[in-house]
């Protein structure tokens, strides 16, 4: 049976006073989705993918969509989904990660959908429950909004906080955390997200004078490109040190497999080119013993249940999945956030209805 294919586009606003900003990104006014949408003739999937992310991987978002185009239209649509779907390696190898992770996740949806069982269900997870407990993300904002932010995510019943850092002064982060531990003590727990930011002549002391604060970990705390430099940061470090720019590639999981937990991972879709190459890393860093988790970028509610469904299917150290929540004008739902959990009802593929409607159509194949 011959695939319809869609490849449509929106752009996406929270409407619960968050503003991205970030060391890494500045700050940003909306997310610019893409989405592939399949159907073939009795089930409709969808796949998601954030485009407007080239501060994480130097692509603009018309160089997306334009690749995703020319892929798209020399796709062989009559083929079986699931033999697209396991020659991926070979036939889009040429593809950038954020393609290739648009129509995996669409190819996804597909098979799942078909087999009538919930995504994670169909990659392996044991029980149906499409919930996993999420951390939630604190940017950089006026230190008036930082703390109201904070006391509104813990009132929800999200206890696992990042904070975004090295936006403004060194002196300024220490305070924020400060305020944080006075206000919440040891009823939530802290990480900080650095950006790759620190100079690395300031990074061992910026950790040293961090180690206060009894923070779960801090991310990409010099910039990624050298290894070696993160290698012996780890060792000195008092602190557990995560790594996210510096993670983009099947090579960089096996550099973090034979480290054996000195790094800690944090695995995103759209930087390693969709399900099935992170669910085979998580795995693979699970067996080698380095805690993991799986996060993603702010994202609609499409590319956040495909990351939700590889938590459940992988069962992570941490998770990352706040990117779809407060937003006012997604196209794709149903996506809930309680007490802790991104959630999703347990239906078939990942659970996610996206209203055509409220998208643009940039071309049918």
């Amino acid at each position: 049976m011959t695939l319809k294919a869609f490849l449509r586009r929106a752009d996406l606003h929270y409407g619960n006073g968050v503003h991205l900003h970030t060391a890494a990104s500045g700050s940003v006014g909306e997310l610019q989705a893409l989405y592939l949408c399949l159907d073939d003739g009795q089930h409709q999937a969808v796949g998601e993918v954030r485009i407007n992310i080239a501060y994480l991987n130097g692509y603009a978002a018309e160089q997306v969509v334009a690749q995703a185009l020319q892929a798209l239209a020399v796709l062989p649509w009559s083929s079986d989904p699931s033999h697209l779907l396991s020659q991926m390696p070979e036939w889009a190898a040429s593809l950038s990660m954020p393609v290739r992770n648009l129509i995996d996740c669409a190819l996804h949806d597909l098979l799942a959908r078909r087999a009538g069982v919930p995504l994670a269900q169909w990659l392996g997870a044991p029980v149906s429950d499409i919930r996993y407990a999420s951390n939630q993300t604190l940017f950089w904002s006026p230190f008036d909004v930082f703390l109201a932010q904070a006391d509104a995510y813990v009132k929800r019943g999200f206890h696992d906080l990042k904070v975004r850092i090295a936006v403004g002064t060194f002196e300024e982060d220490l305070v924020r955390l400060q305020a944080l531990r006075d206000r919440f003590g040891d009823e939530v727990k802290i990480a900080v997200d650095v950006n790759g930011q620190w100079p690395l002549q300031h990074a061992l002391k910026h950790l040293e004078a961090l180690s206060r604060f009894n923070l779960v970990y801090v991310e990409q705390p010099i910039a990624a490109g050298d290894w070696d430099a993160l290698e012996q940061l780890a060792q000195h470090s008092p602190l557990p040190l995560m790594i996210d720019e510096s993670l983009s590639s099947g090579e960089d999981v096996d550099r973090l497999c034979a480290l054996g937990g000195k790094l800690w991972a944090h695995l995103k879709l759209v930087k390693i080119g969709g399900i099935a190459p992170c669910l085979s890393a998580a795995r693979r860093l699970a067996s080698a013993s380095v805690p993991y988790m799986i996060g993603q970028m702010n994202e609609g509610a499409a590319a956040t249940a495909a990351a939700l469904h590889v938590a459940c299917a992988s069962t992570p150290s941490f998770a990352e999945l706040y990117g779809a929540d407060g937003l006012c004008d997604d196209p794709a739902g149903p996506l809930l956030y309680l007490d802790g959990d991104a959630r999703l009802p347990p239906a078939p593929g990942l659970g996610i209805t996206l209203n055509l409607e409220k998208t643009e159509l940039i071309r049918s194949f």
